[in-house]
């Protein structure tokens, strides 16, 4: 079973999701201690932005060990989601403060399937994993447990591959092209997958030739594996989205 989300979230669905701000990197964040700068501190801002096959025209990672790359290329998360952390925490958490360059509206990113597709402004995007807090993170927001915070209240924002570069604005509607069948959303992924998600995770992926990211595969095949279950998934179809053949399994 999946632990319970305890992060208490009202989202109004009565209007189409939609774009409420779009944000790009206001000036380096110095992480102490990585000895890295980091890209983390975004801002709205007034005009489009651009999404590029490997991320936002402007962006900027630190790490690119762990950030970044063609499924990393760009970050969405829920404006309501991200409020009602500020108000759980105390804390002032403005559109960006998650490092986020997408901040969606009447939308929970959480419950995007892996592979779905969105049209948004002139691009066209696709779910791909959740994203998991690390240490700059806690830096950033100021609290050094912010990411056991983070993880307890089960809710990560999706990170998505560009499928059509594009022009995307605040305000833009978010258009639901395709969800595939499988049903395994961004939020189960981040909480922890059962036998059975992990199975049609990986089951649909072989169907469709579709190439994960390896994190997700390496956690389906060990929640599989604990279960007393085998499965053979291809490595070609597992991969991190850089490095040489752009990482996508080549």
């Amino acid at each position: 079973m999946t632990a319970p989300t305890t992060l208490s979230v009202d989202i109004d669905r009565t209007a189409p999701g939609r774009i409420a701000a779009v944000c790009t990197v206001a000036q380096l964040f110095p992480v102490e201690a990585s000895g890295l700068m980091s890209g983390i501190d975004k801002r709205p801002v007034d005009q489009p932005i651009r999404l590029l096959t490997h991320g936002v025209l402007g962006d900027v990672q630190g790490d690119r060990e762990h950030h970044g790359g063609l499924f990393k290329a760009v970050y969405a998360f829920s404006r309501e989601v991200r409020e009602a952390h500020a108000a759980a925490r105390e804390l002032d958490l403005p559109d960006g403060s998650f490092g986020e360059n997408l901040v969606t509206l009447g939308h929970d990113t959480d419950e995007t399937v892996i592979g779905e597709r969105w049209r948004i402004g002139s691009a066209q995007i696709e779910a791909t994993t959740p994203r998991n807090p690390c240490g700059t993170f806690a830096a950033w927001i100021g609290d050094r447990r912010w990411g056991r915070h983070f993880t307890a209240a089960g809710r990560a924002g999706a990170y998505f591959r560009i499928v059509d570069e594009g022009e995307v604005s605040a305000g833009d509607e978010i258009e639901v092209l395709h969800r595939p069948e499988h049903g395994v959303s961004i939020g189960d992924a981040f909480r922890g997958l059962t036998a059975e998600q992990a199975h049609a995770l990986l089951d649909w992926a072989q169907e469709t030739e579709t190439v994960l990211y390896d994190s997700l595969v390496a956690s389906a095949r060990t929640v599989l594996s604990r279960a007393g279950e085998q499965n053979d998934f291809p490595e070609r179809l597992a991969s991190t989205g850089r490095g040489l053949g752009l990482g996508m399994g080549l």
